[in-house]
């Protein structure tokens, strides 16, 4: 029998919670609802959900703070949920390390497909075992800078970067095919699915994230094409 996915719901307001919960119960998931920050924090531990469901406004630890400690130590896919549809709380939200961010109030059918796809997404890299001597692993290298995206793994000056997958497969997408010119619609499109509602400062903040993970090196570097979108710049042939 096939485990079912876990989906740990954050939200000071019961009704709410219980409401999403009754969402995704109907579509075969495990839920688990708690209503305020340090609670968030302790359920992450004993849960371990697949997908965790964060209103920002929290008694206590506010979701902001619960995402960068839980992001400390954690990948797990993050949809912020608020009332607050200001760019600058989105946008703090998604450098903070979270997958996507949704505006109360929200359509039941869409936050279930958002969640669908984040979790269509995230791929933990597979315990280590010894590497078969096959083809199709999709790896890149380049003068201190390894991306592969078979283990999900980034080394970078010999020394492993942890990363989101979509921070991950943005930069080998782009690494793969040096020095070609790809529009954000293009990127997001590529990386987060047609099925994806949002917008391209999305790809802004995950380009930022990286450049701050992967500084610019002699023979490559991740530069932005004005008016366009970005590149991954080499001087290696």
């Amino acid at each position: 029998m096939v485990e079912k996915q876990k989906i740990l719901i954050v939200d000071d307001d019961n009704n709410i919670a219980e409401l999403i919960s009754l969402y995704f119960t109907k579509e075969c998931f495990d839920t688990m609802i708690v209503n305020d920050g340090e609670s968030a924090l302790k359920a992450f531990k004993s849960f371990s959900p697949n997908l965790i469901l964060l209103d920002l406004m929290l008694p206590g630890i506010d979701g902001y703070q619960v995402c960068r400690e839980i992001r400390m130590k954690s990948q797990v896919p993050i949809i912020m949920l608020s009332a607050k549809g200001e760019v600058f709380d989105k946008v703090l939200g998604l450098e903070l390390g979270a997958d996507d961010y949704m505006e109360k109030p929200f359509d039941s059918k869409e936050l279930v497909a958002r969640a669908k796809a984040v979790l269509r997404r995230y791929q933990p890299a597979p315990a280590p075992a010894p590497a078969p001597a096959v083809s199709g692993i999709k790896c890149v290298e380049y003068p201190d800078l390894v991306i592969n995206q078979t283990n999900y793994s980034v080394m970078y000056y010999g020394q492993s970067v942890d990363m989101p997958p979509k921070e991950l497969e943005l930069l080998y997408f782009l690494a793969s095919s040096p020095n070609q010119v790809f529009t954000r619609e293009q990127l997001l499109d590529h990386i987060w699915g047609y099925e994806y509602i949002g917008d391209t400062r999305t790809v802004d903040v995950h380009i930022k994230r990286l450049r701050e993970k992967i500084k610019d090196h002699s023979a490559w570097r991740i530069s932005t094409v004005w008016g366009i979108g970005y590149k991954f710049e080499t001087s290696v042939r």
